[in-house]
């Protein structure tokens, strides 16, 4: 697949998506209104969309009709929109800038940003609950039970508690890669996996498969954050750049240094190419989204 044409791919999903998330978040013309219209302001206008970009490409796999796909991805997408303004909290990371804009605890008020946080975790669930995603109730099914765990406490929720315990520590590669697979980790694998259960039943082997390309790509994104949050300044990532060093929080660059960090996301994206060998031309857009997360500037 060539370079712009993956672009135009991606520009496309994108576009879509933004669409499919304003018509899913209520109207802030919808009482209560002004949760609602901080609930947009949180979802909408900005991010590169990974989750739902890993999510369309999966459900390419499986020849997964659009119209589900942007459902689901919107799920997992609010779900992450969800984290990140909780995670912002003066409670949590204490951030002031997300996506170039004021956090939405900042622009609104901590209050209101606690229950935008919980409203998006909600509409996440009835998402995947009100409409037909799958050809297999069942299969569905799983679909919330994946989100679930992945936001619970052996997903982000869980990541994040050890993140927190961690302030100040110096942890192990194993014990950094086990926070990881939990904080960010776990809903990137979900949106790779609720993806193709969109489409038709794959084999065990193929599933083996998108399910390892999964687990390298979201230690891969993780690890050209904390590259990034090393290295690029504050106007290009829309965040805070260099926060986790200042708070003393351990990250990727601290235990290996910037050179062993960089080497280690090239592992990860070769892992995730290798990952979808049995797939053919089926995964290449997978594959160009692995380049995409490693080789980003922002």
């Amino acid at each position: 697949m060539t370079d712009a044409a993956f672009q135009a791919w991606m520009g496309e999903v994108q576009a879509r998506m933004e669409r499919a998330l304003s018509r899913l978040l209520p109207g802030i013309h919808v009482a209560p209104a002004r949760l609602h219209e901080a609930m947009r302001y949180a979802v909408l206008g900005g991010g590169k969309r990974v989750r739902p970009l890993l999510c369309f490409a999966a459900g390419e796999v499986t020849g997964a009709v659009p119209e589900r796909l942007e459902i689901a991805a919107s799920a997992v997408e609010l779900m992450h929109a969800y984290s990140l303004v909780h995670d912002d909290l003066p409670c949590m990371d204490d951030d002031v800038l997300r996506r170039g804009r004021p956090t939405v605890h900042v622009e609104y008020d901590e209050a209101t940003a606690l229950l935008v946080g919980d409203a998006l975790h909600t509409l996440a669930f009835q998402l995947l609950a009100e409409q037909r995603l799958a050809d297999d109730p069942g299969e569905q099914l799983d679909m919330v039970k994946l989100l679930a765990i992945a936001a619970g406490s052996r997903g982000m929720a869980g990541g994040q508690s050890i993140d927190l315990a961690s302030t100040g520590r110096t942890l192990t590669l194993p014990e950094l890669e086990f926070m990881h697979i939990h904080k960010t980790g776990a809903l990137i694998r979900a949106a790779v996996l609720i993806g193709a259960a969109c489409g038709t039943a794959l084999g065990a082997s193929a599933r083996a498969g998108l399910d390892r390309y999964a687990k390298a790509v979201g230690l891969a994104f993780q690890v050209v954050d904390d590259v990034l949050d090393a290295e690029a300044s504050t106007a290009t990532l829309g965040k805070t750049a260099g926060k986790d060093s200042r708070q003393g929080k351990p990250t990727y660059v601290s235990v290996l240094g910037v050179a062993r960090a960089k080497a280690l996301a090239e592992e990860l994206r070769e892992d995730a190419h290798a990952a979808l060998a049995g797939l053919g031309e089926r995964g290449a857009r997978l594959a160009s989204l692995a380049d995409f997360v490693v080789l980003r500037k922002f």
